[in-house]
C-alpha cells in the first residue's frame, strides 16, 4: 500500500494494480483538489476479472478489508472509488458537505441500470427521485459502517463486487444495520454508463464540472464505469481545458505554430455588456502567453470593468498595457500607439484589432483568422435584425460608404466565401509585417478629415511598397478581405445607453435583445417546451426556469442600490387607493424605471408559459419583496389581488438564507426549497391561500407579479 498525501480530512481509497494513464489523469484530478488518497494494490498481479466477459471485482473488497483492518481512526470518513476510468470535479469539502446533507452512514453510487441480477430489481428499495440501483465503483462512508459492510466477503477475487454489495442493500435488516443509501439524484458520484445523454459539461470560472441535466446536480466524483468511458470528459475535468486557459497540458508542446499577436482593445463610449465582452475574450480559443493586451478606455464608467479584468485576469498574459480616462488621448492616437507598439516589438507578428461593441461568439475566431494567411482579414459580424455589417462593399469616389451588388447577399449568407472588401472595421486581424513596410508612418488612424476608421482603410488602401523598386500599379495599396466561411458573431447597439443605475446592462432588452436574453435568461429555457421541463409541486401550482444567477444578483443588488424599500404597513401611496390588504417590504419595478423592461420579459419569456395555462391575461403590478428575521420574516396567509401570481426566487436557500418558502394551505403543500431563477406560478384569487413561510437566517428576495386579464 503507498500513500500519496493532500489532504488528511478525508481519505479516499482506490485500487490501482498499475500505473496506468488513466490512474495518472485521476490522481492528477485528486492532488488538483488536495484529496489525500490511499493507493492499494500497487504492483500487484491483477486477479479480479475484466469486466467485460463477466463480472468480477472481488479483489478490490478483499484489498479494502485488508486496508479497513490496518485504520484505527472510527470516525474517519472513507471514498472508495476506480480510478482508471474516474476524476474528480470539487474538493473534499463539497463532497463531505454532501455526503453529510445524505444522512446516512454509507452512500453509494447509483445506476440507471441494474447489474449483474436482473433478478434482484424488485428488491431493490424504491426512491424519491433518480436512480434506485447501486452502483460499486464508488461509495463513501465512515470507517466502523463500511468494515461492517465487508467484514462477511468471503469471495475469491473474481468474483463480483457489485454483487456482493447488491445483496447487502437489498436486504432490509443489513440495509438497516449499516444504514447504507444510494445517491440517486447524482450530487456524489456520476456513473456515465447509460447516463451519457443526462450529462453536459458546465464551464465555470476558471474549470469544468459535469452537470446532470435531468436532476440539475453537480456530481463531485466522475466514473465512466462500463463500455462509457470517460476519456471525453477527462479531457476537461477539472482543468485540463477552459476556455480561460485552453488546454492546459498541451501549451508546453506549442511552439511557433502560434504566432505572437497583440491584441487591441478599444472602449470609446458607454456600451452595454462590457463585462460579458471580457468574459468572452477569455474564452478565446489561444494560448494565452502568446498574446499581449492594449486596453484603451476613453470612458470613466468602464474603468472598474477593466481594472477587475486586470486584476484577476492580466496575468494570464504575456504583457498588458491599458490607456485610462485620466490619461486623456483621443481614439485616433491611441490605435496609432497601438501599432506602433507593435511595430517596435520584432516578436510581434499580429494585430488583432477588436472594439468593446463586438459580441465575438466563435472562441476559434483568432486560429481561423491567422489560418487565412492574408495581410488583413476580418471576420463578418452583424447587428441582429439588420443589414449593418463591420465591412464595405464599395467606396464612392470620395471614398464613403457605397452599397455593392452582393452585399446583402454576403451579410445574410447567400454568398459564402471570403471577400476583398475596400473597408473593414470593428473586428480584423493585421500582419505585423506591413506595420514595417507599407504601413510605417505612425499616424495611420489621424486624419483632419476622415474618422480614425475611414482613415485606417484609406491608409490601407493607398499604401505603397517602400522597399526595392518603384511598385507598379498592382502593388499599391493593401488588400483587405472579410470572411463569412463561419459565424463569428454581432456588433452592440450602443444606441440609448443609459449609465444611470448600478446594473445598466438590465435596461438593454430592447436595444440588445439578444445579449440581454444570453446573459440574464436560464439557461434551460429553452428546453421548458420542448423537454417539458415545467414542474407542478403542488395542484395547479408550476414551476420552471427563468431568470439566471446573473439576472438575479443583478435584480437584488439594484434594488438594495436604491434603497428605498417600504415600511411594510398598509398604508401605501404607489397603489391605486392607497391601502395595501397584505402589506410585504418591497420596491416596484416602477421606482427604478423598470417597469417597460419587466413588461418586455413577461411578455417575451414568461406570457409563452402561461399562455398555455392561464391564456389572456396581462401584469398589473410588479415589485421585488424583501424577507429578513428582523424585519419581516414571513407574510400571514392571505389571497392575492390577482387572478394568478407569478414570483421569481432571486437568491439561493442555504447559501444567502435559512428559511423561507411558500405553503398553500388548502392544499396543505409547501414549496421549501426554492430554486433560484425558477418562476413559480399559481392562482391568486378563491383557489389558492397561501402563506409566506418564516425566513428564519440572511436576506431572501422574491419577484413578484400580479397578473389579470
Amino acid at each position: 500500500m503507498e500513500y500519496t498525501k493532500f489532504d488528511a480530512k478525508l481519505l479516499v481509497l482506490t485500487v490501482a494494480t498499475q500505473e496506468t494513464d488513466g490512474f495518472r489523469r485521476f490522481l492528477k484530478s485528486a492532488r488538483n483538489f488536495n484529496y489525500t488518497v490511499k493507493v492499494l494494490g500497487r504492483g500487484q498481479k491483477w486477479s479480479g476479472g475484466d469486466y467485460m466477459s463477466a463480472p468480477g471485482g472481488g479483489q478490490k473488497v478483499r484489498l479494502l478489508k485488508e486496508a479497513l483492518q490496518e485504520t484505527k481512526s472510527e470516525d474517519q470518513v472513507l471514498l472508495f472509488t476506480d480510478s482508471y476510468d474516474a476524476v474528480f470535479a470539487s474538493g473534499p469539502k463539497e463532497l463531505l458537505r454532501k455526503f453529510q446533507q445524505a444522512k446516512h452512514k454509507v452512500v453509494f453510487s447509483s445506476e440507471r441500470l441494474i447489474w449483474p441480477d436482473r433478478h434482484l430489481e424488485d428488491k431493490h428499495p424504491h426512491v424519491r427521485e433518480g436512480n434506485r440501483f447501486l452502483g460499486s465503483g464508488g461509495f463513501m462512508g465512515y470507517l466502523s459502517n463500511i468494515r461492517e459492510m465487508v467484514s462477511n466477503w468471503t469471495g475469491e477475487d473474481a468474483d463480483s463486487d457489485q454483487l456482493f454489495f447488491t445483496k447487502i442493500y437489498v436486504d432490509p435488516d443489513k440495509r438497516k444495520s449499516i444504514n447504507m443509501t444510494v445517491d440517486s439524484r447524482c450530487r456524489l458520484f456520476q456513473n456515465l454508463h447509460g447516463a451519457l445523454d443526462d450529462v453536459v459539461l458546465k464551464f465555470e470560472d476558471g474549470r469544468v464540472r459535469a452537470r446532470n441535466v435531468l436532476y440539475d446536480t453537480l456530481p463531485v466524483l466522475i466514473h465512466g464505469n462500463g463500455p462509457t468511458k470517460i476519456n471525453y470528459m477527462g479531457n476537461y475535468i477539472p482543468k485540463s481545458w477552459t476556455f480561460e486557459t485552453g488546454c492546459t497540458v498541451c501549451q508546453d508542446d506549442l511552439r511557433s505554430e502560434y504566432p505572437l499577436v497583440s491584441i487591441g482593445i478599444f472602449i470609446q463610449q458607454p456600451t452595454p455588456f462590457v463585462s460579458v465582452f471580457f468574459e468572452r475574450l477569455l474564452k478565446l480559443e489561444y494560448p494565452k502567453d502568446r498574446l499581449k493586451l492594449f486596453i484603451y478606455n476613453q470612458e470613466p464608467h468602464h474603468e472598474p470593468q477593466v481594472s477587475s479584468f486586470l486584476r484577476d485576469h492580466g496575468g494570464l498574459y504575456q504583457d498588458v498595457r491599458s490607456i485610462t480616462p485620466k490619461e486623456d488621448m483621443d481614439s485616433a492616437a491611441a490605435r496609432d500607439l497601438a501599432l506602433d507598439i507593435c511595430r517596435k516589438d520584432a516578436d510581434c507578428d499580429y494585430f488583432f484589432n477588436l472594439d468593446i461593441e463586438v459580441v465575438l461568439k466563435n472562441e476559434k475566431t483568432l486560429k481561423i483568422l491567422i489560418e487565412q494567411n492574408l495581410p488583413v482579414v476580418a471576420p463578418m459580424i452583424t447587428r441582429a435584425g439588420r443589414l449593418w455589417s463591420n465591412f464595405w462593399g464599395a467606396v464612392s469616389a470620395e471614398g464613403y460608404y457605397a452599397r455593392s451588388e452582393d452585399y446583402v447577399d454576403i451579410v445574410q449568407g447567400r454568398r459564402v466565401g471570403v471577400w476583398n472588401v475596400p473597408y473593414v472595421s470593428n473586428v480584423y486581424l493585421l500582419k505585423a509585417h506591413l506595420l514595417r513596410s507599407q504601413l510605417k508612418d505612425s499616424a495611420v488612424f489621424t486624419s483632419h478629415s476622415l474618422d480614425p476608421d475611414m482613415a485606417f482603410c484609406h491608409s490601407l488602401r493607398s499604401a505603397v511598397r517602400t522597399i526595392g523598386t518603384p511598385p507598379t500599379p498592382q502593388e499599391e495599396g493593401v488588400f483587405m478581405f472579410v470572411t463569412n466561411m463561419q459565424t463569428f458573431g454581432r456588433i452592440l447597439s450602443t444606441e440609448n445607453y443609459q449609465s444611470t443605475h448600478l446594473h445598466n446592462d438590465l435596461w438593454q432588452i430592447f436595444e440588445n435583445p439578444v445579449d440581454w436574453e444570453e446573459r440574464y435568461i436560464h439557461q434551460n429555457y429553452s428546453r421548458i417546451m420542448r423537454d417539458k421541463l415545467i414542474e407542478t409541486p403542488c395542484p395547479d401550482v408550476y414551476w420552471f426556469p427563468v431568470f439566471s444567477d446573473v439576472a438575479c444578483n443583478h435584480l437584488v443588488e439594484e434594488m438594495e442600490h436604491f434603497g428605498k424599500w417600504s415600511g411594510g404597513g398598509n398604508t401605501d401611496t404607489r397603489i391605486q387607493g392607497g391601502y395595501e390588504n397584505v402589506p410585504t417590504i418591497d420596491i416596484h419595478m416602477n421606482q427604478i424605471n423598470f417597469e417597460k423592461e419587466w413588461q418586455k420579459f413577461l411578455v417575451e419569456y414568461v406570457a409563452p408559459i402561461t399562455e398555455k395555462m392561464y391564456p389572456g391575461y396581462y401584469t398589473k403590478l410588479a415589485f421585488v419583496v424583501r424577507y429578513r428575521p428582523d424585519e419581516q420574516p414571513s407574510l400571514r396567509p392571505h389571497h392575492d389581488a390577482s387572478t394568478f401570481t407569478i414570483n421569481i426566487a432571486l437568491n439561493q436557500l442555504g447559501q444567502d438564507y435559512q428559511g423561507g418558502g411558500c405553503r398553500f394551505l388548502r392544499y396543505d403543500c409547501s414549496i421549501q426549497a426554492p430554486r433560484k431563477g425558477w418562476a413559480l406560478m399559481h392562482p391568486g384569487r378563491l383557489t389558492h391561500y397561501h402563506e409566506g413561510l418564516p425566513t428564519t437566517a440572511g436576506t431572501r428576495y422574491i419577484a413578484v407579479s400580479f397578473v389579470d386579464p
